[in-house]
C-alpha cells in the first residue's frame, strides 16, 4: 500500500471550525474593548467642561453667567459623545455625557454624568466608578 502525506479534508474543516470560534470570540472582546476605550472621550470632554465652568465660576462668580458659553451643548471631537448641563445654577452644575454613534451600544455605561462637587456617575450595567 502506498502511504499518503499530507491532510485529509475532515483534518482541514475542523481546523477551519476552530480558526473561526476563536476569531468570533477574539471579536466580541475587540468591540467590547473599543467601547471601553471610546469612554475616554466622554470622560475628557466632562473633566474639560467642569474646568471651563470652574474658571467662569472664579471669575463671575456664577456658573451660569452670561459671559461664560460652557453651558451650550456640544458634541466631541470624535463625535462619540454630545455633553450637556441639564443642571446649571449660579452655584451649581451637573454635566451629562450622553453616547453618539458606535457608542450608544456600550450598554455598561451609557450616559457619564460629572457634578460640581466632582461627584462621578454613569448609568448602565457597571458600577460609576468602573465606567470612570
Amino acid at each position: 500500500m502506498k502511504q499518503y502525506k499530507g491532510f485529509s479534508l475532515i483534518e482541514l474543516l475542523i481546523v477551519v471550525a476552530i480558526i473561526g470560534i476563536l476569531a468570533t470570540i477574539g471579536m466580541g472582546f475587540y468591540g467590547d474593548h473599543v467601547l471601553s476605550s471610546n469612554r475616554t472621550d466622554g470622560r475628557a470632554a466632562l473633566t474639560e467642561t467642569a474646568a471651563s465652568l470652574e474658571k467662569c465660576r472664579s471669575l463671575y462668580g456664577a456658573y451660569n453667567h452670561a459671559n461664560c458659553r460652557t453651558a451650550t451643548a456640544y458634541t466631541t471631537d470624535k463625535g462619540l459623545y454630545t455633553i450637556s448641563a441639564p443642571t446649571l445654577t449660579d452655584t451649581t452644575f451637573v454635566l451629562n455625557a450622553a453616547p453618539q454613534l458606535g457608542q450608544v451600544n456600550d450598554a455598561d455605561c451609557l450616559t457619564l454624568t460629572l457634578d460640581n462637587t466632582g461627584l462621578k456617575g454613569a448609568t448602565g450595567g457597571l458600577p460609576p466608578i468602573e465606567c470612570w
